[in-house]
Parts: C-alpha cells; sequence; structure tokens
C-alpha cells in the first residue's frame, strides 16, 4: 500500500559506483521510509546537470569527485536553484571539508559510517527545511571558525610541499622569490601551530585544507 505523501525524491552523487548503489539500496530497502532514489551521478558535473533536469527533492553528494568537487557543485547547484536541499555524505572529516561543505550550502554534513536511522533522519529533516549538524560535526566547525586560515598561496605552497617540493622549486613554479616561499612557510607553521615541513602537510591533509593529487 502506497505512502498518501509523496515519496521524497534523491539525487546520488558518488565517484564509486557500488557505493553509491549501495546507498541506493539501504534508502529504498524500506518502504515506510517512502524514499526513491531518481538518479546516480558519477562525479560534479554530472551532478549538477542531472540536479537541473531532475529537481531532485534532496541531493545526497559526496566531497572529492574527478572533473568537479562536491562543494563545486553544491555551490553551482544552489546559484541556479537557491532552494536546493543538499547533504554531505562523504569519508572526510576534516574541520575545512565541513567548513565549505557548508559555506557552499550544503544544509547537512554526514559521513559514510553513519548509522541508517541517522541517515534518514537527516533526510527528512532536510526535506522539513532544517539543517541536520551531527554533535561531532558542530565541534569541528567550531574549531575552524576559531583557527587561523591560511591564505591561498599558503595553500598552494602546502600543496606543493605535499608532492616534495623544496623553496627553491616552490618559488620556481609559484614565480615568487625563495625568502617569500620562507616568509609564508613560517606563517604556515605559526598558523598551524607544528614545527616543520612534514608535520604542516599531516596536519594541512587531516583537516582537509589540501588534498593530496589524483593518480
Amino acid at each position: 500500500m502506497s505512502s498518501q505523501n509523496p515519496p521524497i525524491r534523491i539525487l546520488i552523487a558518488d565517484d564509486h559506483p557500488v557505493v553509491c548503489s549501495g546507498i541506493a539500496a539501504m534508502l529504498e530497502i524500506d518502504p515506510e521510509a517512502n524514499i526513491q532514489v531518481v538518479g546516480q551521478a558519477k562525479n560534479g558535473c554530472e551532478m549538477v546537470e542531472l540536479f537541473a533536469q531532475l529537481q531532485a527533492d534532496i541531493g545526497l553528494v559526496d566531497l572529492r569527485m574527478p572533473e568537479m568537487s562536491g562543494v563545486e557543485a553544491i555551490a553551482q547547484i544552489r546559484s541556479q536553484f537557491p532552494e536546493a536541499r543538499l547533504i554531505v555524505l562523504t569519508t572526510y572529516d576534516g574541520d575545512e571539508d565541513i567548513y565549505r561543505g557548508l559555506q557552499a550550502g550544503a544544509k547537512a554534513y554526514l559521513l559514510k559510517d553513519t548509522p541508517r536511522e541517522e541517515l534518514l533522519l537527516c533526510i527528512q529533516t532536510v526535506y522539513a527545511g532544517r539543517s541536520f549538524i551531527p554533535p561531532h560535526i558542530g565541534v569541528k566547525l567550531a574549531e575552524r571558525m576559531s583557527s587561523p586560515v591560511l591564505s591561498k598561496r599558503e595553500r598552494e605552497i602546502l600543496e606543493l610541499i605535499s608532492v616534495g617540493m623544496s623553496n627553491l622549486e616552490i618559488g620556481t613554479t609559484l614565480q615568487i622569490a625563495e625568502g617569500t616561499v620562507k616568509s609564508h612557510m613560517n606563517n604556515i607553521l605559526s598558523k598551524l601551530n607544528v614545527s616543520d615541513r612534514t608535520q604542516a602537510v599531516m596536519v594541512a591533509l587531516k583537516r582537509g585544507l589540501i588534498s593530496l593529487p589524483e593518480n
């Protein structure tokens, strides 16, 4: 027997097909949840296109995908559809990841190991027009809001350090003096409260300030 209310129409974006199919099956397995998965996107570009076509009630978006990231996809969808209700569903829990996802316009932020019951509650909450921020996500967001912010240039330098470049090589790549690189590096160490380059990269990766290049 079908529900009197129309189903909540869900669009999922994840670059791992097995994960995408698994989420879809998990959401649709219980008829009482009244959820219909209307589409699956394998990257951010496809997510933007499908959302425009399908006008889904809810979008579940992974953060790191090829061609266009989840953050970019969320921002683009929200620019076209300001009332779009989007949920980040990812494995990344760095405070910068959380901040960027929510700043782009997501209404909720969940990790992929979230219990099904909590995911369903989140979907219902966002569908009703409210935000859903689990306590541990809220704590990390608060930490990000109170931490010194790295500039775009500082993040660029950290990205280059993460692939093994020296200060001289970074200066050549960015067309700035080696002394300027050293000055930025000192600022980075201070802001991240670490003592060397290796620690800076490790902290930046953990927080989501930078990401390793795709193979």
